[in-house]
């Protein structure tokens, strides 16, 4: 029987990062994954959706060159097959830089899947492994609503979206959650029969009440939506007829983008002391990712079932890798951040509305349009809302939730200034260019600090010696 320190189940990017905190203890630990290697952010999510979408803004864009002066759009015209095939191969090499970086240590992976026998005891490929240490790695899959059961011969999740030859000509898109809405404008973009459902008003997850009307109402004049949710699903030929109350297609496919679930069913986690919760999801320290009920026993990764973005996991499996192979040690989170990739980005730092408001704290929001921002209108792109959020009487910056051009950088900004506790007028005395989007956000910090009734300083430069 092999014995280890440490066992990693899953090679994605919550145990990449366990792995390499391991290693720096200990030569003597094991990686089991019997999937695909390449982590689901290279491989089917973070970045071949991002290869779609630049593809799809570039060829949106010719719609904006005569306004500009620029003639001949007209005869430009786009070929899906070589759509994929472009998108496949930039993915192909995201995910050539993940399984490279892999071969230093190749004789620490052991192919096949694990499940286990008790605390301490797993098997792989008919091999019992003993652990004196074991990280829970496995991600994540899609889900598939049972309204669709019957006709999986329509249906794509995001695991095989990328794989398909072409672009179907008539695409539902169930879900309109980050990556619904991500691949829906996308392919909506490039001339795609196109519908999206979603079971309620509610578009990336935004939780400000007036943020979110103003974003279902933008996106509905672009593309073609409904949240209604799906009533009939039936098939006609060689299509899927779906309906909701308000709108229909007849589709060549079906995009699920309804969410995922963990990938613990073949880990057979109840032979284990570890405590699960009503979903089966495992119960764990939000501060060490020490599972609970175990005490050798850590959980990394979008199998966790928080936010599942590559820079969570990554942080998640460093936070487990440490622990495991060093005294147990609490970590602070990161000041959260969240981004869709649509145009304009959709985006969120620091405290959503809803946090804020189910905390009981007082707090006032300050705003801006980017309808009518300078730069916003030299780039043709004047959508957005900022929507910021301060605590009243420290005017400290609590969060944001928005849909800006270019807002991904506007999250980061201010996801940096919360990291860092600033205030308003903190915040407003730093450089603003001209001209520059992120001018919208000065803007919404002079709202919020009117509304906020705070004393203003004599310029928003700081005087000397203050």
């Amino acid at each position: 029987m092999r014995k280890v320190d440490v066992l990693i189940i899953g090679a994605g990017s919550g145990g990449l990062s366990a792995r390499r905190e391991v290693a720096k203890k200990t030569d003597n630990y094991l990686v089991v994954d019997g999937g695909i290697l390449g982590t689901t952010c290279a491989r089917v999510g973070c970045m071949p959706s991002k290869a779609l979408i630049q593809v799809a803004e570039d060829f949106y864009r010719r719609k904006k060159f005569l306004e500009e002066g620029i003639h001949g759009a007209k005869e430009l015209t786009l070929n899906t097959k070589e759509v994929m095939q472009h998108v496949r191969k930039l993915r192909d090499r995201f995910v050539r830089g993940v399984t490279s970086s892999m071969k230093s240590w190749e004789d620490k992976l052991l192919r096949g899947y694990a499940s286990f026998i008790d605390d301490h005891h797993v098997m792989v490929n008919d091999e019992k492994i003993y652990a004196q240490k074991i990280i829970i790695a496995t991600g994540t899959k899609p889900n598939i609503p049972e309204v669709f059961a019957n006709h999986k011969e329509f249906l794509i999740t995001t695991d095989e979206f990328f794989e398909l030859e072409d672009i179907p000509n008539s695409l539902a898109v169930i879900g309109l959650g980050v990556i619904g809405i991500e691949l829906g404008q996308a392919v909506s973009r490039l001339d795609v029969n196109f519908l999206g459902v979603a079971r309620r008003e509610n578009i990336a997850g935004v939780t400000d009440p007036k943020l979110n009307e103003y974003v279902l109402r933008k996106f509905s004049e672009q593309m073609n939506l409904s949240f209604k949710g799906v009533d009939l699903v039936e098939k006609v030929g060689d299509q899927l007829n779906i309906k909701t109350s308000d709108k229909e297609i007849l589709a060549d496919k079906v995009l699920l983008t309804t969410g995922r679930s963990h990938n613990l069913d073949q880990l057979k986690i109840s032979n284990t002391s570890v405590e699960v919760n009503e979903l089966n999801q495992i119960m764990h320290c939000e501060q060490t990712f020490k599972a609970r009920g175990c005490e050798h026993i850590f959980i990394a990764g979008d199998v966790t079932g928080h936010k599942q973005i590559l820079h969570e996991a990554s942080d998640e499996g460093r936070i487990a890798g440490f622990n495991a192979v060093n005294q147990k040690t609490g970590f602070k989170t990161r000041t959260p951040l969240l981004i869709t990739f649509s145009d304009p980005n959709i985006a969120m730092a620091g405290s959503s509305y809803k946090d804020l408001c189910d905390k009981g704290i007082d707090f006032e929001v300050g705003e801006v349009l980017f309808e009518g921002q300078g730069r916003s209108i030299i780039k043709l792109k004047e959508i957005g809302m900022l929507r910021i959020y301060g605590e009243k009487g420290t005017g400290k910056i609590l969060g944001a939730e928005l849909m800006a051009p270019d807002g991904e950088h506007i999250a980061h900004l201010l996801s940096w200034v919360i990291e860092q506790n600033l205030n308003v007028n903190q915040v407003l005395s730093h450089p603003f260019y001209h001209p520059v989007v992120e001018e919208g956000l000065r803007t919404a910090l002079r709202d919020l600090r009117d509304k906020l009734k705070l004393d203003k300083p004599k310029l928003e430069i700081f005087e000397m010696g203050s």
